[in-house]
């Protein structure tokens, strides 16, 4: 598969990749592997990371699985000494962590704590792990930072407000980042993914088998994401020979959802319609049915 994917220009090179244990965070640590480069992951559950490296290491990926909390400094700067001490350079960074909704209430009900909280999960830890990974980067000649946000970014979504505004601040971290670090040949973009099956978010299987034509006329595309949807944004922007144009973007990998805005395939899979044609959330059995 290394040689399938040469084009890439990426075998060889490192890559961290943050939360790689599961989900979508562990298909691009996968799918780097399978591009031949050398992949770092960061972990804080002892498990997943028992799980990435045995799985890194049956596919023959040089690897380093590193169990840290990339929300605090401390460990953060542990974590890059072992990077460090291992490749020896770093050139593509994936700050995969986040996508931690949390607290599912009116605003006006949440707290600091709960604010704070959300803060370190979604936006923090970027903060903490981009601003030590830079250094290695720039030392290597540049590269690329990817930063995971959610199509949540570009979209209101009631009774998440905090986390909907972290994830809005990726995009302007990502941006402003761009204009930065440009001159030191850094390319900083982001991946904004819409509902995607993943160990944080069991989708398909918790949709009613009797409200699952729903998602088919929800999504253009007709499905929930995978990990490997989003594992392929990420492949594409770490590549200079595909993107090394490419700074400060976002890639909406959504099936379509936000193009399609409020529209909806009618049950005859041909014909659309705006207007509200169901009295349930899709995920739910409708009232009285």
């Amino acid at each position: 598969m290394a040689d399938e994917l040469s084009i890439l220009g990426l075998a060889g090179k490192t890559a961290l990749v943050t939360g790689g244990g599961a989900g979508i965070g562990r298909a691009t640590a996968e799918l780097f592997g399978r591009a031949g480069m050398r992949v770092a992951v960061a972990e804080i559950d002892a498990a997943r990371a028992a799980d990435a490296r045995a799985a890194l290491v049956a596919a023959n990926v040089d690897s380093l699985v590193v169990e840290a909390d990339v929300r605090r400094a401390d460990e953060v700067a542990r974590l890059f000494g072992e990077v460090d001490g291992r490749f020896g350079r770093l050139d593509v960074l994936v700050n995969n962590v986040g996508d931690y909704l949390g607290y599912k209430k009116p605003f006006e009900e949440s707290n600091e704590t709960e604010w704070n909280e959300l803060y370190a999960v979604n936006l923090l830890h970027m903060f903490h792990v981009t601003k030590a990974a830079i250094p290695l980067l720039r030392r290597g000649g540049g590269g690329a930072i990817v930063n995971l946000s959610t199509i949540e970014a570009f979209r209101g979504i009631p009774h998440t407000v905090a986390y909907a505004a972290f994830k809005a601040a990726i995009t302007g971290f990502t941006q402003s980042l761009a204009v930065e670090l440009g001159a030191d040949n850094i390319r900083v973009n982001a991946v904004a993914p819409e509902t995607t099956n993943s160990a944080q978010i069991v989708a398909t299987p918790r949709v009613p088998p009797e409200n699952r034509d729903y998602v088919k006329r929800w999504f253009p595309i007709g499905r929930f994401g995978e990990g490997a949807d989003s594992a392929g944004a990420a492949l594409f922007l770490a590549s200079d020979s595909l993107s090394g144009w490419v700074t400060g973007s976002t890639i909406l990998v959504d099936g379509g959802a936000l193009a399609a805005g409020a529209w909806m395939r009618l049950p005859d899979g041909r014909n659309f319609t705006h207007l509200p044609i169901i009295v349930a959330d899709g995920y739910t059995p409708r009232p009285g049915a």
